[in-house]
């Protein structure tokens, strides 16, 4: 009887301890599936943050300090430095002095120009004209090449053309305007349009042409077609090319309008940079053609700086391709 009672406890005993190990096999399952759904929460909690890391921009606003390091201070060490390298070579004579004049003479031929009141005006003659030239070019480039990026017969057509009339070198229809037009403003307009249309139209063809067409399906789909569509989706899509399309058009107006200064030469016209700068040649006088070239190459570098880097540091950013915001 004794050992019967001792089996059945023995086998109670077994049962008790059978039982609470699956509880203690149930509880650790349990913990280890929250450890590895917890484990899981995180690695996508991660993999999203990670993701919107990737979709955002970081705009870090750029101190004056940084400015100055990165923007102003490499061009002045630059004109520093070539400045210093005329001023050896003058000082080494390594040509004759009416070749090449010392510095301070071409410094006293702006410093002339100042005092006698006639800096402003000269400047101003051309860049009055090769910015309303630039507008005027922009107004007839721009529905220009989208036509011509739209309409495959146009494109067919004009395209060659208008590739073909921006290799063409801008002095060359200097002789032709005189003859059509006469000595007038009107001769020089026509200079700066026939060089700068083709370059606006091109650069805006070319950033059509990038324009995935998946923009214009989904454009058609909410109903935009013909102008709408031109409007709100090829022009935003395609601005970084007209951008650059824009730039090469004020090199190319500015660069005509030299040409067709230099060139052509009457009272009419006034006194510009490019007529300046023939004028010093005729005078046999290098340091004012030596300024002559620099205050057309100031102006040039200016407008860009002033106008065109800004836009284009601003299309930039809209796509979240310029990091840093100056």
């Amino acid at each position: 009887m004794a050992s019967s009672k001792t089996t059945r406890g023995t086998a109670v005993d077994e049962a008790d301890g059978g039982s609470g190990g699956g509880q203690s096999i149930e509880k650790s399952v349990e913990k280890s599936t929250a450890k590895t759904n917890a484990g899981n929460a995180q690695d996508l909690a991660g993999l999203e943050a990670g993701l919107d890391a990737l979709d955002t921009v970081q705009i870090k606003r750029v101190s004056p300090v940084e400015v100055l390091v990165q923007k102003v201070l490499p061009p002045i060490v630059a004109v520093a430095v070539v400045l210093a390298l005329w001023k050896v070579l003058v000082v080494a004579k390594v040509t004759d002095d009416y070749k090449l004049p010392d510095p301070g003479l071409v410094w006293d031929a702006l410093r002339q120009l100042w005092l006698q009141g006639e800096l402003f005006d000269i400047v101003w003659t051309s860049v009055s004209r090769g910015l309303f030239g630039f507008l005027i070019a922009l107004v007839i480039a721009t529905p220009l090449g989208l036509i011509v990026a739209r309409v495959k017969f146009i494109r067919a057509a004009l395209g060659p053309i208008l590739s073909g009339l921006q290799s063409l070198p801008s002095v060359a229809w200097v002789p032709p305007a005189v003859i059509w037009l006469g000595l007038n403003d009107q001769m020089m307009y026509t200079v700066i349009l026939l060089g700068a249309v083709p370059s606006i139209a091109n650069g805006l063809v070319a950033g059509i042409d990038q324009v995935p067409p998946l923009f214009l399906r989904a454009g058609r789909t909410l109903g935009a077609r013909g102008l709408v569509s031109a409007r709100h989706i090829l022009l935003p899509a395609a601005l970084p090319g007209y951008v650059a399309g824009l730039k090469q058009g004020w090199a190319f107006s500015w660069r005509s309008l030299m040409a067709a200064e230099i060139i052509a030469k009457s009272p009419d016209l006034g006194l510009g940079l490019g007529q300046y700068l023939e004028n010093q040649r005729n005078n046999s006088d290098m340091a004012g053609v030596l300024l002559g070239i620099l205050m057309i190459l100031i102006v040039g570098i200016a407008i860009e700086l002033l106008i065109f880097a800004p836009i284009e540091r601003r299309v930039l950013r809209s796509r979240g391709l310029l990091a840093s915001a100056r």
